[in-house]
């Protein structure tokens, strides 16, 4: 028996072909704004949830100066791109710098931060993560700590938890 990827994606939700409710470009100032109760932290969310995509989000983040993302987990992949500004993310016991132009990858559940380390600039991301692709196979879960650190998101939760 052999891959058929059609079948696959058939098997997973109707394509959603473009039209004017879900057209094929997205402009900016077409993005939603999550809601802040939604987003647990001092960063701004805008979704272009109008894109007719069945297996990806795509966002538009903005980290205000000197201040940083939630400290979370979740079970989708994430990859930030660097619109502009330059930080750092903190991933469990690892931290590593970035600069506008690079690529942030996040895997699935791991307690991660992201910092603006600017005092006068904002940073801006495109975020796209795989998390509609989990929702339709019911296993979407993310956890929010706020502002804690690693080791306080880890005593908070249990770290031995696994998917499978």
């Amino acid at each position: 028996m052999s891959f058929d990827m059609a079948a696959f994606l058939g098997a997973i939700s109707d394509v959603v072909k473009p039209g004017t409710a879900r057209p094929f470009v997205v402009h900016d100032h077409e993005l939603e704004t999550l809601p802040a109760a939604q987003v647990h932290n001092p960063t701004t969310l805008r979704i272009a949830g109008k894109l007719p995509t069945s297996t990806f989000e795509v966002f538009r983040q903005t980290i205000p100066p000197g201040l940083s993302s939630d400290m979370q987990r979740h079970y989708h992949e994430t990859v930030h791109f660097v619109i502009s500004g330059h930080g750092h993310t903190e991933l469990e016991d690892e931290s590593s710098p970035w600069e506008a132009g690079a690529f942030v990858y996040t895997p699935p559940w791991t307690w991660h931060r992201h910092y603006n380390d600017s005092a006068d600039e904002p940073v801006e991301f495109l975020t796209i993560e795989n998390s509609r692709l989990l929702s339709h196979f019911g296993i979407a879960r993310r956890q929010s700590m706020g502002l804690a650190t690693v080791d306080e998101a880890r005593k908070a939760h249990d770290t031995h938890q696994h998917l499978g």
